[in-house]
């Protein structure tokens, strides 16, 4: 394809968001002529196809800046390039409403991929309204689960395409064998993951409040894998409900495949998501999930309950019950997992990355 695309995208941060975006970047590459990507974020250039050119800042210092300085800094960049060699497409993974903006008064099209519910900002109306009118701009809006889609209709009136998240399983499944430390201390009891930022919408506080509340029922022992501004209030009240021998946060990790591997229980707490990609990693290496039913993403992936286990988002008295009964249910539960295991062809790595290069072909 001759078309000229930029992908948007300031701050790299190592998530779920970004590991799709190294996925489409380097399948793009390979069917686009001319493929950019902006971004402030410099560490994670080797994660790329050397084939792309990354359009950023020399000094790597600007990667401990915060997102929103990233966010200007790299609408710098964009007109820079915009008013250099206008590209055909701007593919925006990230700061939507300032790349949609910046784009329209250049007339240059531009896909807005969206990547967390809009529950996370519509009970705020100035902001509800702002989205509803900037993101209606853009040329197309891509969402990567079905309820997005339908939650976007209903509150914002935005006609979005869906394309599930490219699921990499060879490559997890390859990365889950390097070797790692043992993150558990006792084979016989119950171990328990979470990974993810330490955020409120995270919520790993209702998490722990869940493992207060059953300790003194099942023996466990709980690791939260991240990083975050709320590690102090997590570890306090861990310290303070004498959590501390069976509850340990670690710190974030680049290959999180190996530990999820030594766990026989995969949490997630979310209050809201996009299409959390941590469940569909632990569902391909064949570990039961409980979540939050939270939107949008995980009531689709565990097939609105029958592949895993959903508890009341922020409910972890409802949480408790999930894992207690998990404990005590194995057969049952491990036809669930089957069940969800074998869904995960929905989330099949060509077939949807030929979908990223069929919508921008087709805008």
């Amino acid at each position: 394809m001759s078309k000229n695309l930029i992908v948007f995208m300031p701050s790299i941060e190592g998530g779920g968001v970004e590991k799709n975006l190294f996925l489409v970047c380097n399948f793009l590459v390979k069917k686009i002529n001319n493929l950019k990507v902006i971004t402030i974020s410099n560490k994670y250039s080797n994660k790329f196809d050397k084939s792309i050119k990354i359009v950023s800042l020399k000094s790597k210092m600007w990667d401990r800046l915060n997102r929103k300085i990233k966010y200007f800094l790299a609408l710098i960049l964009l007109i820079k390039q915009i008013i250099k060699n206008k590209p055909s497409i701007v593919f925006s993974f990230q700061a939507n409403i300032y790349c949609i903006l910046v784009c329209k008064i250049f007339s240059v099209k531009v896909i807005a991929r969206s990547n967390t519910a809009p529950i996370g900002w519509s009970r705020n109306i100035f902001k509800r309204l702002i989205f509803k009118l900037v993101l209606n701009l853009s040329n197309k809006v891509l969402v990567n689960s079905f309820e997005f889609k339908k939650n976007l209709k209903d509150q914002l009136n935005i006609n979005a395409f869906c394309i599930y998240n490219p699921l990499d399983k060879e490559q997890i499944r390859k990365k889950s064998k390097i070797k790692s430390n043992n993150i558990f201390n006792y084979s016989k009891k119950l171990k328990i993951l979470n990974i993810g930022r330490l955020t409120e919408q995270k919520d790993q506080l209702t998490f722990l409040k869940s493992l207060n509340f059953i300790k003194d029922k099942i023996n466990f022992e709980a690791r939260i894998v991240g990083r975050g501004k709320l590690k102090n209030k997590l570890q306090k009240y861990i310290t303070n409900n004498k959590l501390q021998n069976t509850v340990k946060i670690l710190n974030y990790t680049k290959n999180p495949y190996p530990l999820i591997k030594q766990t026989d229980l995969f949490i997630l707490s979310s209050k809201y998501e996009g299409l959390p990609n941590v469940i569909l990693e632990s569902l391909v290496l064949k570990k039961f999930v409980i979540s939050s039913n939270c939107r949008t993403g995980p009531k689709e992936i565990l097939l609105n309950g029958k592949g895993g286990l959903l508890f009341s988002t922020g409910n972890y008295k409802d949480l408790a019950s999930k894992i207690i009964f998990f404990k005590r249910n194995k057969k049952k539960t491990t036809l669930m997992l089957k069940k969800a295991h074998r869904a995960l062809y929905r989330f099949d790595l060509d077939k949807n990355l030929e979908k990223y290069l069929n919508l921008i072909e087709a805008t």
